[in-house]
C-alpha cells in the first residue's frame, strides 16, 4: 500500500464561541470555525486580503479545553486532519457534504485578555500544558516584563 499523509496546520481566530455538545455515549465534542487570511495584490497593485473559514472538531479532552478556554476571537495553533463526511438532507433527499478538520493539537496563543491563557493541548486523554503546581512558581518567579525586553 502507498504511504500517505492527511495533515493540517492552521494559525488563526475563532470565528465565534465554540458549541459544545454530548454525545449519547458521554464523548465531549466542540465544533468551532477558525478563519485564516492570506494577503495578495490584486490586478491593480493594491493589497487584498482573502479570508478562508475552516470547521473544526475537537473530541473528548480537547473538546473540554476548547469549553473552558477558546472564545471568539481567540487565536490557535491548530494541528490535525482533513475529513468529509456525507448524508442524506432529511427534506430534500440530497446528499449532503461537510468537510471538516479533526482537531489532534491544540495550542492557546491568545492572552489572558484575549481569550485564553496559552498552553498546548493534545488530543489524547492528557494534555501538556506548562501549568502544573510546580512550574506555575517558577514560570511567575521568570517572568518577563516590559522593562526586560531590550527594544
Amino acid at each position: 500500500m502507498a504511504r500517505s499523509v492527511n495533515k493540517i496546520i492552521l494559525l488563526g481566530n475563532v470565528g465565534k464561541d465554540p458549541e459544545i455538545r454530548a454525545t449519547g455515549g458521554g464523548m465531549m465534542v466542540a465544533n468551532f470555525s477558525l478563519a485564516t487570511t492570506d494577503r495578495a495584490k490584486d490586478a491593480t497593485g493594491n493589497w487584498t486580503d482573502k479570508t478562508e473559514w475552516h470547521n473544526l472538531v475537537a473530541f473528548q479532552r480537547t473538546a473540554e479545553i476548547v469549553r473552558d478556554y477558546v472564545k471568539k476571537g481567540s487565536k490557535l495553533y491548530i494541528e490535525g486532519k482533513i475529513q468529509t463526511r456525507s448524508w442524506d438532507d432529511k427534506n430534500s433527499g440530497e446528499k449532503k457534504y461537510r468537510t471538516e478538520i479533526i482537531v489532534n493539537e491544540l495550542v492557546l496563543l491568545s492572552g489572558k485578555g484575549e481569550g485564553g491563557d496559552g498552553g498546548n493541548y493534545n488530543r489524547g486523554s492528557s494534555y501538556d500544558q506548562r501549568s502544573t503546581s510546580s512550574s506555575d512558581d517558577l514560570v511567575n518567579s521568570t517572568e518577563i516584563t516590559d522593562e526586560d525586553i531590550p527594544f
